[in-house]
């Protein structure tokens, strides 16, 4: 097992550098310094074939320029947070409004968008990059310094794990996630309408027209909400279910976990073979299926276009903080924050 340095590029003077991890399976996983983003996953197909399964670009550049969050950390808060602001202890804190009057992942300048410190994790049984950045009180009008930790592992089972930890000198927001785009048919060869979903979840959160919760749980049973026994992601794009339709003909809800670390969610490529387990510490998965993705461009030769990937996010509720009946996302002062995602890639047998 190993860690590959290599330079990424430049930006505002400074150096941007991608860091592989290796495994003795062959698996790779490349992240930057600049959002933390996992640019490149290369795992084998039921053939032995190592092709790329998430989506990205090759250059600093692309990234500023036009990225939807391709493979960062989201934060201080990840998804929406209507009208941009909170009360916190009665005082009101107005945020960066970067979504239609809304703030979204965090803001204009989130944790996606800034160039952390890093140091390689080169141990026997597993490789990885411990990224750390200090977000400092006001930003994008949060309260509080905070100290955050991504640390991205890479295991010989093929299992890559994202621990989030961190702390605040002063009571304030937190609900972190990895936005990865996962496409398992290898190298974008196909879109992801065929790809099979599984979620261990009996309920998913009602969105409005602005795709802010509304704070009703519904019931996945009887609709194309129902991942529980498997469902193809083309069967949420074709339906007349209005929540389908309302976010552009998909899926972009958090559906809430009935387990956690065990087998919670599971997608697979039947074409490929290749399988992806994620389980978590968390509350909830928002399940994108990438259906406001550009038509124009390319994503490393391959015209962009909708439902070219599919992104798990786990994560809290969105919009908790406006919701007494969600789960918190409040993080008090001196309070450790702490988090984990693994992500097991397989061949289904």
């Amino acid at each position: 097992m190993k860690v590959i340095q290599e330079n990424f590029g430049q930006l505002t003077n400074q150096s941007i550098r991608a860091f592989t991890l290796v495994n003795d399976n062959g698996m790779e996983m490349t992240c930057i310094n600049y959002g933390c983003i996992i640019t490149k996953i290369f795992t084998p197909d039921k053939d032995g074939n190592f092709e790329n399964v998430v989506l990205g670009y090759d250059s600093i550049e692309e990234y500023v320029k036009d990225s939807p969050y391709f493979g960062a950390v989201c934060g201080r808060v990840a998804g929406r947070i209507q009208g941009a602001s909170f009360e916190l202890d009665g005082h009101e804190y107005v945020l960066a409004q970067n979504d239609n009057g809304n703030h979204l992942h965090g803001g204009i300048k989130g944790f996606d968008k800034v160039i952390w410190e890093a140091a390689i994790i080169e141990q026997d049984d597993e490789v990885g990059v411990h990224f750390f950045y200090i977000s400092p009180d006001g930003d994008e009008g949060y309260p509080g310094n905070v100290s955050l930790n991504v640390t991205y592992t890479l295991t010989n089972k093929n299992e890559l794990s994202i621990h989030y930890s961190a702390k605040t000198d002063k009571k304030t927001l937190l609900n972190v996630t990895n936005h990865t785009y996962f496409n398992l048919s290898g190298n974008l060869k196909r879109d992801i309408l065929d790809h099979s979903l599984t979620i261990k979840s009996d309920q998913y959160l009602e969105l409005d027209k602005g795709f802010i919760p509304t704070g009703e749980l519904l019931d996945v049973k009887g609709t194309p909400f129902d991942f529980t026994d498997g469902r193809q992601i083309k069967t949420g794009v074709k339906s007349s279910h209005p929540q389908n339709v309302l976010v552009g003909e998909g899926y972009d809800h958090p559906f809430l976990l009935s387990a956690n670390h065990n087998q919670e969610i599971v997608l697979k490529d039947a074409d490929s073979g290749r399988t992806l387990t994620v389980e978590t510490d968390e509350v909830a998965v928002v399940v994108y299926t990438g259906n406001s993705m550009s038509n124009s461009g390319e994503i490393r030769g391959v015209p962009s276009r909708r439902y070219l990937g599919i992104c798990l996010e786990t994560q809290g509720l969105p919009d908790a903080i406006h919701q007494p009946d969600f789960p918190s996302v409040i993080l008090d002062k001196d309070e450790i924050y702490s988090k984990i995602t693994r992500y097991r890639f397989g061949i289904e047998e």
